[in-house]
């Protein structure tokens, strides 16, 4: 048992207190805490940047020529907190992310994928299957995410901003 610091009777203190500061295996397996559903959100104070080129072919302005922005990424993440005391770990999330950084993102059949393999530079290319807006990008990160989270997330949504003005993602 640890006693009260403030004042308390320590007959009041509970086990939960000397188990959860005994931090072994055996013990965090016990504690109330872990299983209980909690929220992450990573980057919605401070945002993930990645910077990343794409087109949309079959726009009819400006936006159909190859050009790139410094995205702003924020994830929100629903599951069971885990032994460790967290739902997921945000390097797993940031890594994620990482993958598109300094890349460009085509729609698959766009002719320049094949530019960039022509001039050697093919891994800087991801090939989509839809075109690279903002919102399909949110629901592929989402999509990624979960596929590469532990089992104890039960959803993930991301908001992908591409200016200050224009964001997609899901609800939130």
């Amino acid at each position: 048992m640890t006693e009260p610091s403030d004042g308390a009777d320590p007959a009041a203190a509970t086990d939960e207190t000397s188990t959860v500061a005994s931090g072994d295996a055996a013990s965090r397996e016990r504690d109330p805490v872990a299983g209980t559903e909690r929220v992450l959100r990573v980057g919605h104070d401070r945002p993930i940047r990645i910077s990343t080129g794409h087109r949309i072919r079959h726009h009819d302005g400006k936006c159909a020529r190859p050009h790139g922005h410094n995205y702003e990424v924020a994830v929100t993440v629903v599951g069971e907190l885990a032994a460790e005391g967290w739902v997921a770990d945000k390097g797993d999330i940031t890594d994620v992310i990482d993958e598109w950084d300094h890349r460009f993102l085509l729609e698959a059949g766009d002719p320049l994928i094949e530019a960039f393999e022509a001039s050697g530079d093919g891994d800087a290319v991801v090939a989509l299957e839809h075109p690279p807006t903002a919102e399909v990008m949110s629901v592929l990160l989402e999509r990624k995410l979960l596929a590469a989270l532990p089992e104890n997330v039960s959803d993930v949504r991301v908001q992908v901003n591409e200016t200050s003005e224009l964001c997609g993602g899901g609800r939130f």
